[in-house]
């Protein structure tokens, strides 16, 4: 009977020793897989709506990021997801859409939509969340707000709001005789606001009379009120600050009225997309404004991102060319993964120290982050566009039509054509 006993005491004890053995390796198994899920990437995105063409882009930049990371092994031994959702280049939208990705699809990290405009909203919800947030294209978002893991993808520097037209008046400024005068106009939206602000800095600063000084609608479609008042300013200089489709309808509106300034343009959001360009033709020559980068700065790791996006982009629906958020599309991903490679970490303050410290390697160059998140240096140029022929897009793949007239040292390749109605000629 004893022995009975203790073979059945035995035969328990070894059943649950296997029973928690096996517990055991369903918790590692379990761990193992979970950790195996591929890291989540949220964002959103303007893929409707009036910054559409630039967003279409940004998107694709994104998905040959995720899939070029893939292709390597991915993120500390992980798979990378992007998950993103139209934002309709509507402000109302973005906080619904970051709260979502955070509570409810639960990624792992966010980044930035694109746009002044779109960014600025969802900031609450990031700072609310502890989250590092790396904004595609907005400026100065972070005057505003003062928040430590916030970092700008945008060549605007540390003084950034007069960074978009800093080129444009210091051009003008140096035309013989100095033009004395200067009329801005302005959307009432987020961006334009900033830039217009650093205009009137601008203006102070290189010595400009400002004779007209007036917003109107982020709505606007009738842009003909709007040039006549300009008309009526004669203003030597007129500094826009616009979003897409305001800087087309001005462009087209100036042209339609024969209004010649001696020097117009300065931060026209838009007229850096290859659908614009190609609508507008020879309405675009003499007008001078802000680009972020140009062909001219190419290096081998742009152009192989090029050739892909470019092979891509007309199943994609996308600007052809890719040159203004393709790039930096997939350039601000870069960033993220620098900082997630660095810290092999997806802690978020973490990630952020690390960007503090050290400068990210993109296919745009290195970037380094001040304090506020900017840029610690400007790579902000001003081109003029010229000798446009027709619609044709061959003619903007290079440099044919554009002459950087200001920007950082060793990139600039011509001087203005002025006035402004020599180079319409």
């Amino acid at each position: 009977m004893l022995r009975y006993f203790k073979s059945r005491t035995f035969a328990w004890i070894a059943g649950a020793s296997l029973t928690l053995v096996a517990g055991a390796m369903f918790v590692v198994s379990g761990a193992q897989a979970q950790n195996k899920e591929p890291i989540k990437i949220g964002f959103s995105m303007a893929l409707t709506g009036p910054l559409a063409a630039n967003g279409k882009q940004a998107l694709l930049g994104a998905k040959i990021w995720e899939e070029e990371t893939n292709k390597k092994g991915g993120l500390l031994g992980r798979q990378v997801k992007i998950v993103y959702y139209d934002d309709q280049s509507n402000p109302s939208t973005v906080p619904g859409i970051y709260t979502k990705l955070l509570d409810v699809d639960k990624v792992d990290l966010v980044v930035g939509p694109y746009a002044t405009a779109m960014i600025a909203p969802a900031m609450p919800v990031v700072i609310s969340k502890k989250k590092m947030f790396i904004g595609l294209f907005g400026l100065a978002v972070n005057s505003k707000f003062k928040y430590d893991r916030y970092f700008a993808m945008i060549p605007s520097g540390p003084d950034t709001k007069p960074a978009f037209t800093v080129g444009f008046f210091e051009a003008a400024s140096k035309q013989k005789p100095k033009p004395a005068t200067v009329a801005l106009a302005w959307s009432d939206l987020e961006f334009s606001k900033n830039a217009c602000e650093g205009a009137r800095a601008n203006a102070k600063k290189f010595g400009f009379k400002i004779v007209y000084d007036k917003s109107y609608p982020g709505n606007t479609t009738d842009f003909t009120p709007i040039v006549r008042a300009l008309q009526s300013a004669n203003a030597d200089v007129v500094a826009l600050c616009s979003y897409p489709l305001d800087a087309v309808g001005m462009t087209l509106a100036i042209n339609e009225l024969g209004y010649k300034p001696k020097m117009v343009g300065g931060a026209m959001v838009g007229l850096q997309a290859t659908v614009f360009k190609t609508k507008l033709g020879p309405a675009l020559n003499g007008i001078v404004n802000y680009e972020t980068w140009v062909p001219a700065q190419a290096t081998d790791s742009t152009n192989a991102f090029l050739k892909i996006y470019q092979s891509r982009a007309s199943a994609e629906g996308v600007d052809p060319l890719g040159y203004y958020l393709g790039t930096w599309g997939y350039a601000y991903l870069e960033v993220l993964a620098d900082a997630v490679n660095g810290t092999k970490s997806l802690d978020d303050a973490k990630l952020a120290d690390w960007l503090h410290k050290n400068a990210a390697k993109t296919i745009m160059g290195d970037i380094s982050f001040g304090k506020d998140g900017e840029w610690t240096k400007s790579g902000m140029l001003q081109v003029q566009y010229h000798s446009i022929k027709g619609n044709g897009v061959d003619q903007f793949k290079g440099m044919d039509t554009q002459t950087v007239v200001s920007g950082p040292a060793g990139v600039k390749t011509g001087a203005v054509i002025y006035p402004y109605e020599k180079a319409k000629q």
